[in-house]
């Protein structure tokens, strides 16, 4: 019996990798070997940059609302600090948000925490 290797199945597999390389500059867009290796290590940069987006994020918010803060004489960490003690549960996204767009709610909020 004639021996099979499926070449729709590998032939599918390759052109997936390549297909994934497009745009990628000399042989890494068209050489299957190095091509799967700079898909492979691009897939894993992917993966780890989600992850420091939500760092990247965090840090801009805090530094929205530490600049919005310190306009009505506080610093940041008093400014949280306050707001746990009470008891607002409001992320610093949204407040990021509010410190950017409707400073006059930011600014009620302030008021509440200083008093």
């Amino acid at each position: 019996m004639p021996r099979s290797k499926n070449a729709v199945a590998s032939k599918a597999r390759r052109k997936k990798i390549l297909k994934q390389a497009k745009g990628y500059f000399g042989r890494r867009k068209n050489v299957l070997t190095v091509a799967k290796n700079a898909v492979e290590r691009g897939l894993n940069f992917a993966y780890s940059g989600r992850k420091q987006k939500k760092r990247l994020y965090r840090g801009i918010w805090i530094q929205r609302i530490n600049a919005a803060v310190r306009e009505h004489g506080m610093s940041y960490s008093e400014f949280i600090g306050a707001v746990n003690k009470k008891g607002i549960n409001i992320n610093r996204k949204v407040l990021a948000d509010l410190a950017l767009n409707n400073p006059e709610a930011f600014k009620a909020i302030v008021d509440s925490v200083k008093s």
